[in-house]
């Protein structure tokens, strides 16, 4: 973004980033069960279906509740020897893992945090189906942390640690199949203050978390990191809108939901103006549409339990057109609520007449609800429960409409844009867990780490690009894929090995073997540090690192490797030898084309040797030997 679309602090805009990801520790948070997941075959599936629970206050969580009426049936998948009973919310959860603590201690020193004395678990109800009891354990380890921005400083609320959801494998009509060797994973949830006020300040956070992140022991790769985004403005509301993958999408999801909730806004005034109402009464207009020539319809009527229904809403006529987001439509959030109920969507008088709907049929209907001019109306055609529910989630929507923009939950998408996920979730699904004691921390353990604290990647990027005098490129790359630690054992080991060697076959080499389908899980460090002796000791070229690398993928020594394709090296006598051979019968070449004869000789010299001499060293030797002559 170079030129700002709105007058943020005009508009009052506030915005709050979350960052929830998985520690790479050996066992889950409250189990003892490997902290890998799997893509076998699983051993058996157990069953759940899920209620919403009263707080301490007796209240209801309202995103707990809308879910609970999809009255959907969960199934999960579980392993004999890699989930057990605490995934299964079968018997109490262990201990809390010592060490994903030590880890989010290291994560919240370095955003200049200040760690608990306790750590209380607490239950968050969840009950979408992702946990097999209905709840997520979570905990706050740190607080009051900072990080700064050219925007202006931004506050680190809380760091937290709780376990991850199940994995969905499949989504049915009536329930989800879900994989318990996700469940219980442990997370760090970094949570900021609602304190940014422009798009580039929430990217360049993300940006700073994810350097923080990236220097500590997390897991890597896609799934294992997840970024919501908290975004208001003064007369809106505060939007979550979850799923956030790329830190660079950011400012245009930014940019795109103020534009949404400032036409929200608009919308809410002018039917306010209007007096707009929204009805509840559902009528049933099946008969009206019986001899329609929409598929949809037909489809719907043809089903024995299928029907049309309509709602009327009182002076929306243009409101439910209205684009919102690029692309998107009032219409398409009022759709978007009906689906989740389980319909495909909704037709609307904004639209019609379309979709094999004609003029006549919305006139008839238009009749039939004794509407009046101005007025709208929106048909859901499905099963007629279905459609009955689908419809009343559309009245819902349609009275918030009137209200300006509602508190929801909403999934980011690859455009820019965001769809709606459920209400925003209310204190009341938060309560004590009775099954964890409270873990007192070790302040002395956490000034020991706060002595040792790990080097950030954009640091220790300039540091290796320095000191050991390779590009940028390199530099960045084994700092990204995390493995500037084995480039600089290798080095400290082998010094005299040139370190740009060293990087390109660690950052290029290996990933081109394994783009080719080999298994360079067996190029650990030892390996690497035998052939690299082997260039040190002359043994091989350094150009034939690869044939050596790739051989190990198939569990060949680096020196049978050498012996298998003749690499071994000649004797720098061998080579003079060899070269002052080459020279005399190229002598009067040389005489006449002095230097210029560099070219052709190093030709002929390096085809002789096939691969078995150094370049440095051939050429070395080869303008030594013309220098002789001229």
């Amino acid at each position: 973004m170079t030129e700002d679309k709105f007058d943020y602090k005009k508009l009052g805009l506030k915005m709050g980033l979350e960052i929830h990801q998985q520690l790479n520790t050996k066992t889950k948070l409250f189990c003892r069960c490997p902290n890998t997941l799997l893509d076998i075959d699983s051993d058996k599936k157990i069953h759940r279906r899920l209620r919403p629970t009263q707080s301490e206050l007796g209240e209801i969580d309202r995103a707990a509740f809308e879910e609970a009426q999809r009255d959907l049936k969960f199934s999960y998948e579980t392993f004999n020897h890699h989930t057990c009973l605490v995934e299964a919310d079968e018997e109490p959860p262990a201990e809390l893992n010592q060490e994903a603590v030590n880890i989010s201690v290291i994560l919240a020193l370095l955003m200049n945090m200040t760690v608990v004395d306790e750590f209380h678990t607490m239950r968050k109800q969840v009950i979408d189906g992702s946990n097999t009891g209905g709840f997520q354990r979570t905990g706050m380890l740190a607080t009051d942390g900072e990080l700064k921005t050219e925007y202006g400083d931004v506050n680190i609320e809380t760091l937290g640690l709780e376990e991850d959801s199940a994995r969905r494998i499949t989504d049915y009509s009536d329930g989800t199949l879900f994989r318990l060797d996700r469940l219980g994973i442990p997370l760090a949830e970094i949570t900021t203050s609602p304190d940014m006020h422009h798009p580039l300040q929430v990217k360049n956070i993300a940006y700073q978390i994810g350097q923080i992140l990236r220097s500590t022991n997390v897991k890597r790769g896609i799934g294992t990191i997840r970024q919501d985004l908290n975004i208001s403005i003064k007369e809106g509301s505060r939007i979550e809108v979850k799923g956030v993958q790329d830190i660079d999408l950011i400012p245009t999801l930014v940019e795109n939901e103020v534009q949404r909730q400032i036409n929200l806004i608009e919308i809410s005034n002018t039917l306010n103006e209007r007096k707009a109402k929204v009805e509840k009464c559902i009528y049933d207009v099946s008969p009206l549409l019986k001899d329609s020539k929409s598929k949809i319809i037909q489809d719907a009527l043809n089903d024995k339990i299928g029907a049309v229904l309509a709602i009327k809403l009182k002076r929306f006529e243009g409101m439910i057109g209205k684009e919102i987001q690029p692309g998107k439509r009032l219409g398409t959030e009022f759709a978007e609520h009906a689906k989740k109920i389980g319909v495909s969507g909704i037709f609307h008088t904004d639209e019609l007449p379309a979709y094999g709907i004609t003029q006549e049929e919305v006139d008839i209907i238009r009749t039939d609800l004794l509407m009046e001019d101005g007025d709208s109306f929106i048909l859901v055609a499905s099963q007629k429960h279905i459609a009955h529910k689908a419809l009343q989630e559309v009245v819902k929507r349609a009275k918030q409409s009137l209200q300006k923009v509602p508190e929801e939950t909403r999934k980011a998408t690859e455009d820019g844009n965001t769809t709606y996920l459920r209400p925003l979730p209310t204190a009341s699904r938060m309560y004590v867990e009775t099954d964890i004691p409270t873990k007192i921390i070790d302040h002395e353990k956490v000034k020991e780490i706060s002595e040792n604290l790990p080097e950030l990647p954009n640091a220790k990027k300039e540091r290796i690009q320095k000191e050991y005098k390779i590009n940028e490129e390199l530099a960045e790359q084994l700092v990204q894929q995390n493995k500037a630690d084995k480039f600089e054992e290798i080095k400290n080991k082998i010094p005299s090995i040139d370190a740009t060697k060293i990087a390109s076959d660690i950052i290029y080499t290996i990933k081109d073997l394994k783009r080719d389908g080999q298994d360079v899980t067996k190029l650990d460090t030892s390996i690497l540090i035998d052939i690299y002796k082997l260039v040190d000791n002359k043994t091989i070229p350094p150009a034939e690192t690869e044939t050596l690398l790739k051989d190990a993928c198939n569990n060949i020594t680096p020196l049978k490797s050498v012996k298998k394709h003749n690499l071994q090296m000649l004797s720098d006598d061998e080579i003079k030898s060899t070269i002052q051979d080459i020279v005399k019968e190229n002598k009067d070449m040389i005489i006449s084309r002095k230097m210029g004869a560099m070219g052709p000789l190093m030709g002929k010299a390096m085809a002789q040797f096939k691969g078995n001499a150094d370049g440095k060293l051939v050429s070395k030797i080869i303008k030594e030997e013309i220098m002789k002559l001229i």
